[in-house]
């Protein structure tokens, strides 16, 4: 196997065996599996750049050297085409997005395999060994040599070219390969993950490629603290059509970390509709079942039939969010039961609601509780949802499992985070061996140079 690492710098002689340059890159057309190298970039006499056909040119690679198939004087130089990039210059040590590990890295090294005169990318190192043959191919087999004696092996890390492609012809400025066709079919959370691990500007380069339904989806996955500044970057009609996309308890969250005039200007392009559920959920205090709670939920009247809520359900947009309760007010609109999706569907059509509803003891919240408590009487009735009411019994709005959720785990993360662990100082001597490994390893490379 070839790593460019070792290519670089490398003699090239023409036909009559004439050293006309060094090997400075190489260039590859980007839309095949494993691409083909299609270009030589090599420094000339002055170190003038010059970039050849590699297919039309080269006769050989032996590993040490480029050998072509014409004298210097038959030479005809090309230049990038739109869908090559150069490996050097826009690939190395630059930022990717491995979609299949889900988590940003730097490329340490490029290896490329044989087939004949041709040569293949076959993925990107992104271990220490790439940055350990990038110093010189001895420091890597003298730090190999000196982690085996110590019963360590350092493997290769190699991601596959499948599972990193460009997003940009521009890499200089965006730092970042990541393939927005194979992005989109990320599930948001994993999306989410990886947007989380870039910074700004490269956020923003992803969010281009992305839908509008693929960005909604996936910044309402992202964690509290990216999701206000990953909206406030985005232009206003964007982000405005974002925010409407999600359900309202998402979108008023992200609302209420932004700037006021911001949030006014994207609530005022934002539909009416989608613009009045947010602001009603703004009202509420936040970390209460009122700034927790969601708008969208389904009620009828306790003396529609089964066959009127199914019908109902039928004719709710597709991107409502999932269905476990049905709530049923009274004659006075006030909350009088619930009923689950399965015991619907298992009722006779014809049955009115308030005979198959559960109406005895029914578990519901004012909207200035606290989040804790919500939370806690989520988990305590094993509820897929928790019904928020006023002081005059009407259904205000819903608390959902998962948003209970991200309370619990937040609470757990932040009595982690308060506690120190045996584990924790397990970890602290591990980091401290490992340096001592590290300088002695170093010193041992030292003693080989």
């Amino acid at each position: 196997m070839l790593y460019l690492s070792q290519m670089l710098g490398q003699p090239v002689f023409d036909e009559d065996g004439e050293r006309i340059g060094s090997i400075s890159d190489l260039a590859i057309q980007t839309g095949e599996v494993f691409p083909r190298v299609t270009s030589l970039a090599f420094k000339g006499p002055g170190n003038v750049p010059f970039m050849i056909s590699w297919r039309k040119y080269v006769q050989a690679y032996d590993g040490e050297a480029v050998r072509l198939c014409v004298p210097s004087t038959g030479i005809r130089f090309s230049y990038l085409q739109p869908q090559e990039v150069l490996l050097a210059r826009d690939l190395m040590d630059r930022q990717i997005v491995d979609t299949q590990g889900m988590k940003v890295v730097r490329v340490n090294d490029l290896k490329l395999s044989e087939s004949g005169t041709q040569l293949r990318l076959l993925g990107a190192e992104v271990g220490v060994r790439g940055i350990l043959r990038g110093l010189a191919p001895w420091i890597e087999r003298v730090v190999a040599a000196a982690a085996s004696a110590f019963g360590h092996k350092i493997e290769e890390q190699i991601i596959a070219w499948n599972y990193m492609d460009l997003l940009d012809r521009d890499l200089s400025k965006v730092q970042l390969s990541v393939s927005h066709t194979r992005l989109n079919e990320l599930h948001p959370a994993d999306v989410a993950d990886i947007l989380e691990q870039l910074d700004p500007a490269q956020r923003a380069a992803v969010f281009e490629h992305l839908d509008d339904e693929r960005a909604s989806d996936a910044i309402s996955e992202m964690e509290d603290e990216y999701q206000a500044d990953t909206i406030d970057d985005l232009d206003d009609a964007r982000a405005s059509r974002l925010l409407g996309d999600m359900e309202p308890d998402d979108a008023a969250d992200i609302v209420r970390d932004l700037p006021y005039e911001k949030a006014e200007r994207l609530l005022r392009l934002m539909g009416m509709e989608d613009a009045a559920d947010i602001r009603k959920l703004l009202g509420y205090r936040d970390e209460t079942a009122g700034g927790m709670m969601t708008t969208q939920f389904l009620v009828m009247d306790a003396d529609d039939s089964v066959s009127d809520a199914i019908e109902a359900i039928r004719r709710l947009p597709e991107d409502w969010p999932s269905i476990h309760y049905l709530y049923v007010n009274d004659e006075y609109g006030k909350l009088a039961g619930v009923l689950s999706l399965r015991n619907l569907v298992l009722s006779q059509p014809e049955t009115p609601l308030r005979d198959v509803m559960f109406s005895d003891d029914l578990i519901k919240v004012l909207p200035d509780e606290d989040e804790d408590e919500v939370a806690e009487s989520i988990s305590k009735y094993n509820l897929w949802a928790l019904p928020v009411v006023d002081e005059n019994e009407k259904l205000l709005g819903i608390v959902t499992f998962d948003d209970a959720f991200d309370v619990i785990e937040e609470d757990s993360e932040e009595t982690k985070s308060s506690t120190w662990t045996r584990g924790a100082l397990l970890s602290i001597v591990g980091i401290a061996a490992l340096i001592v490994y590290t300088l002695m390893v170093l010193q041992i490379a030292g003693y080989a140079g």
